[in-house]
Formats: C-alpha cells, structure tokens, sequence
C-alpha cells in the first residue's frame, strides 16, 4: 500500500482540511502533509525566506546510494544554481529535439520485442520493457552511451546490471536482510561510480577529438571545464547518477498507465488513433511513422493536442512521486492557508502530496478520479490552476527531465497507439459478459476484477510489473 493512501484516508476523516500533522515520532520526522495546491505553490516557489525555494528533506539523503552525495537532488541555494544552469542546456528543448533519431532508435528496439510477444502470445511484464525502453534512452541522451538494456539479462552491460540490483535493494520485501542493507548499497553504489566515472572520463576525452565529439548533456555539461578535476569528476558522476534514475523511471510509469488506461477506455483510445491519423496519415507501420518524425518531428510533436492530454492525464491520476522539503526550526517558515489563517510550519517535514492535491474534487469535480484527457483541452468550465497539476513539482526547483519525458512519451505513443491491443493479465483484467466481450460501465471504462493499484518502490508503480499480453491491432 503507498504512504499516499494512507494520507489519503487520514485527509478524509478529518474531513479535507488543507493541511494536516503526522506525528511519528520515535520512528522518524513529524511530518506535515500539504493537501492543497495553494499552499503547495507556497513551500515550492522563490522567497525572501528561501530564495530557490523550501530546502529539501533531509529522508532524501536515504537515497544517497542511488543518487549520490552531490546529486542535484540535494544540493541547496548558489550549489543548486550552479548545477541547474550545467546542465540546463541538454535538457533543453531544442537541444532534445535535436537527439531525435537516438530516441527512434531505442523505440524501433522496443517495438521488436512487443511484436515477437505478438506473435508468441505469451504473458510478459510491460514494466521491463518500459523500463528497458526508458534507461537505453536516458543513458544515450546523457551519456552517449549505449546501455543495451533491452538486449536481455545475458547482454546487458554491467553498468545496467549493477544499477536494477542497487535499485531493488530499496524495494520492499526485496527478500534481502535489512541489517546487510546499507553495506550492500554502498558496495554497489561504488560499483556504480566506477563505471560512470570511466565513461566521463573517456566523454571527455573525446572532447578534444572533432571527430568523436558528443551532444549528449555529459558533454553539454563538461563543455565550460577545461580540466577534469577529481572534485568535478565526483560530482558529474552524481548527477548522471540522478538523471539515470529520474530519466528513466517517470517516463516507464506514465507508459505503463498510458496504454493501460488506452486499452480499457476505447473513446479515448479511438481519439488519439484518429489524432495519429490526421497528423502521420492512416499508414501506422513503424518506418512511416519515423520517417515522418524525423523529417518534420517538432511540428507533427505539436500538433498532438489529444495525446498529450492523456499523458497529462495519466501524470495527474498516477504521478510517480511527490516531494518532501522542510522547515527548519526557528526559521520563521509561515504559510497562509485557503481561509486566510496563517500557520507556522518550522521544525516538520512538508510533504506535498501529490495523489490527494491532483484528485481534488473542489478543482477537478466530481469526476476527479476518472480518466477524462479533455479536462485539459477546456471541457471544465472553470479553467484548472496550473498550481493543481504538479507531477514535475513547479517553482525554481521543478523538474529539470520534464521535456524529455514529454518528448519520449509521444514519440512511444505515436509509434505503437495503432500497432498494438492490450490485455491486462491478473490485476486489472476486464470483467466479460457469457460472449467474451468486455462489460462497459457507464463511465465508459470496460469494468475489472479488482482494481490496478500502485506500490511504492521508491517511486509509485503498478504493483504486479504492469502484466500484459498484446497483439497486433486489426488495422496494423
């Protein structure tokens, strides 16, 4: 069960006030769950108090392992600054547009595996394709470097390997003892600096030959550094640590929901396939597709108003996380609630939460745990504040991935929407009437056996792997 369920209950009972206190202490901070969006954009944007807004949570440092010591992550005021403005320019739009034909290169290898599963008809988990998908990704729009993630357990490299067992130490009931934890973490944390550190170092070196030069956003970040010191060695080696770990895992998540949530909704799904229609023709085969991004990718990209709505959607009803800051004591940290009181919050971890501020019925309605993509092309009649919509949290210290999930999403999207029918396998399977066809409800989602659900594994995933068969869809 996520934490965000619990608060969730907790919000309910206490009847839906902005904000609530969670005491649990000895066991660890008292935490303050921020239900509001109001108040959220308070802790997260600029102010005399905090410049680059509400310092971090210090249970961030419980993920040193994966992230690092000097992760952008955690680094505060001028630090911060000065890592965001590095690296600001590989993630930047144009810049990522600009990587295009690496990004349909690591899809054509997912698509591969999708149709040998077709023909199979075997049961598979789509969050390891997902993931694959997303860290070969990641890996060659930061690194250059090709990961081979989706080539098999047998040929993935070693950096692959030691980053998934690294990661699933920090799953719960990983069948490992909680007492050797922190030493096999740190063991494989080493391992991890190693390996990246050998790749910075040869990026770099590279960096003086014209004929091997990179664009991926190490060499983007490298380029102002004439010398390759320890100290900038250690903490390069911390930020690809981070964007291998964001990069990868928020993309994989909205993945798995999006065609998820496409299968068991057939109007939204026959939207965006006439969406993918108008925009890329009615030929849905992978080469039109790519042929047609790569010579006009940024233009079509924008022309997927619908599309891009559903994963706005899918980050609003399963967002992958939600953020933690804090107010240290005796530092004057008030916040001003929706009636107009004011409150002291020094001394208590604030916890925005996500789940509970993007499902507010007070801002989305009555219908706001329903998946509905026209809610952001204007079908409410109230216009939804952008405080209320905060996947990639907002203020100075909001996502510095968010073009890149965005970009790769649609690009996944509109290579295998068409390609591809879905069935989901044991939780969140569809409810069939004596025929074998789908029972719809009157929200217009095909019913379930019981409910898909999240689980926490650092970030919030769906709890069985995401358990799929597919096949090719009739007009593929």
């Amino acid at each position: 069960m996520l934490l965000d369920e619990l608060f969730k209950d907790m919000h309910d009972q206490l009847g839906n006030p902005p904000l609530f206190i969670a005491d649990f202490r000895p066991i660890t901070h008292v935490m303050c769950i921020i239900c509001n969006h109001e108040v959220a954009e308070q802790i997260s944007k600029s102010s005399k108090l905090f410049q680059y807004s509400t310092p971090k949570s210090p249970t961030i440092r419980w993920f040193q392992d994966l992230f690092g010591a000097n992760s952008i992550l955690v680094a505060e005021n001028e630090e911060w600054k000065g890592l965001r403005k590095q690296f600001n320019p590989g993630f930047s739009h144009k810049h990522l547009m600009s990587l295009m034909p690496c990004i349909l290169d690591k899809t054509q290898l997912f698509l591969e595996r999708l149709d040998r599963f077709c023909t199979t008809g075997e049961e598979f988990s789509f969050d390891d394709l997902c993931t694959n998908l997303t860290f070969d990704i990641i890996g060659a729009v930061t690194m250059d470097t090709n990961m081979g993630a989706q080539l098999g357990e047998e040929k993935q490299g070693e950096l692959v390997r030691v980053y998934r067992e690294l990661g699933y130490s920090y799953r719960p009931n990983n069948g490992r003892w909680k007492i050797l934890l922190s030493f096999q973490r740190r063991a494989l944390g080493r391992r991890l600096d190693r390996l990246i550190k050998a790749i910075i170092t040869e990026k770099f070196e590279e960096g003086f030959n014209p004929e091997k030069s990179s664009r991926s956003v190490l060499a983007l970040g490298l380029a102002e550094h004439p010398k390759l010191t320890s100290e900038i060695l250690s903490q390069t080696c911390d930020q690809l640590k981070t964007f291998l770990f964001a990069g990868h895992d928020t993309t994989s998540i909205v993945l798995q929901w999006s065609f998820y949530q496409l299968s068991r909704t057939p109007r939204v799904l026959r939207l965006v396939c006439l969406e993918l229609d108008e925009v890329f023709g009615t030929d849905s085969s992978p080469s039109v597709v790519r042929a047609k991004i790569l010579e006009r990718g940024e233009e079509l990209l924008q022309k997927l108003t619908y599309t891009s709505a559903v994963i706005k959607e899918i980050l609003r009803l399963f967002p992958p996380a939600a953020t933690a800051r804090s107010s240290p004591a005796n530092t004057g940290m008030v916040v001003q609630l929706p009636n107009g009181e004011e409150l002291n919050l020094d001394g208590t971890i604030l916890y925005v939460c996500h789940n509970i501020i993007q499902r507010d019925k007070t801002v989305y309605g009555d219908d706001s745990n329903e998946f509905v993509p026209e809610r952001w092309l204007g079908a409410n009649n109230a216009p939804i504040p952008p405080s209320a919509w905060r996947p990639f949290e907002r203020g100075p210290r909001n996502c510095i991935g968010q073009e890149l999930a965005n970009i790769e999403a649609l690009v996944i999207l509109a290579c295998a929407v068409r390609r591809y029918d879905w069935e989901k396998v044991g939780l969140g399977a569809f409810k069939c009437d004596d025929s074998g066809a789908p029972i719809m409800k009157a929200n217009g989602q095909y019913d379930v056996h019981s409910e898909l659900y999240s689980t926490l594994e650092i970030t919030a995933k769906p709890v069985d792997g995401s358990k799929m068969r597919v096949k090719f869809a009739t007009a593929a």
